[in-house]
């Protein structure tokens, strides 16, 4: 509430904290106007220039009226310093989540993530690093292991299964060959899509990336082989009304998938010492969950070595 009235935005003591690990985010109410949502970045995890990056994205998206949210230019500015925190505000948006088991639905998302890419497609990100074998698999194998984070009886077996895991992710890269790497959401998953009468609204681009397009696809597919082939072409009906693409690309749905399995575990081992994460994933770091991962790996590894999608 400091932070926010140092702004010259008074507020009337209402505080709710919002549902957010990697950052602290805050319903912050205010004396004359509608509630704020206040978000506080984690230190040391984006520089300033990311972060900025990433608003000039979704301000860039909005302001050719697409339904995105984001941060307010406040006094000229929207990263905004306090106490050796560095922090947003945005407007608040409501919303429910969305429901894909209708074919307009997806549709209807398609055409929207379409029009994201296509603005993404047009200038790269200088800033803000790729998604890849690099940065969501070899980097975060390499932390789990550093730190000892594997129980010293499941090391062989899951050393085994990600070195096999990554070896099919590169073999998906290969048989997609050479596609492009735009700017998207990169977490496009449907607790960040907000659902209206109005359409969707793509809220938290924080993890927002270059990558294939086929990431923010990915993430709405469920079900079995088939389900999964009609869910995509309900999406690329929409999608192809304003942004081409690459059908090489659909090789490489579940080595992003493995890839963000991998990271995911790296991730929470990053942010283990953070107080609110053991009281958040007490499951996290016990045999029975590496044994999990150790499964799933083994799925996945089969799942790649089968023929892509075809739409």
């Amino acid at each position: 509430m400091n932070a926010i009235d140092s702004l010259g935005l008074p507020c009337d003591g209402r505080l709710l904290a919002l549902n957010s690990y990697e950052n602290r985010v805050y319903q912050v109410g205010q004396d004359d106007g509608p509630p704020l949502v206040a978000k506080f970045y984690r230190p040391e995890r984006w520089s300033s220039e990311a972060i900025l990056e990433e608003h000039a994205f979704t301000l860039d998206l909005a302001g050719r009226e697409l339904p995105v949210v984001p941060p307010i230019i406040h006094q000229g500015q929207t990263l905004h310093q306090f106490a050796g925190f560095q922090f947003a505000i945005f407007n608040k948006h409501g919303g429910r989540a969305p429901e894909l088991e209708s074919a307009s639905t997806l549709e209807w998302m398609g055409r929207f993530i379409g029009r994201i890419h296509a603005v993404g497609a047009l200038k790269p990100f200088a800033h803000r690093p790729a998604l890849n074998i690099d940065t969501f698999g070899i980097g975060p194998r390499d932390f789990l292991l550093s730190h000892d984070f594997i129980p010293a009886s499941l090391k062989p077996a899951w050393e085994s299964a990600i070195a096999l895991a990554l070896e099919g992710v590169r073999r998906s890269f290969d048989r997609a060959g050479d596609v492009a790497q735009i700017r998207l959401h990169g977490d496009c998953h449907i607790g960040n899509v907000l659902w209206t009468d109005a359409g969707p609204h793509f809220v938290d681009f924080d993890d927002s990336r270059s990558a294939p397009a086929i990431q923010d696809l990915w993430m709405l597919l469920s079900g079995d082989r088939s389900e999964m082939t009609r869910q995509l072409i309900d999406i690329l009906i929409g999608y192809e009304d304003f942004c081409d693409f690459d059908p090489r690309e659909l090789h490489l749905i579940e080595a992003l998938r493995t890839l963000r399995l991998i990271h995911y575990s790296g991730w929470l081992a990053r942010r283990w010492h953070d107080p609110a994460f053991p009281a958040a994933f007490p499951w996290f770091n016990t045999e029975h969950y590496w044994q999990d991962r150790i499964l799933e790996l083994r799925e996945q590894i089969a799942l790649m070595d089968e023929p892509a999608l075809v739409v």
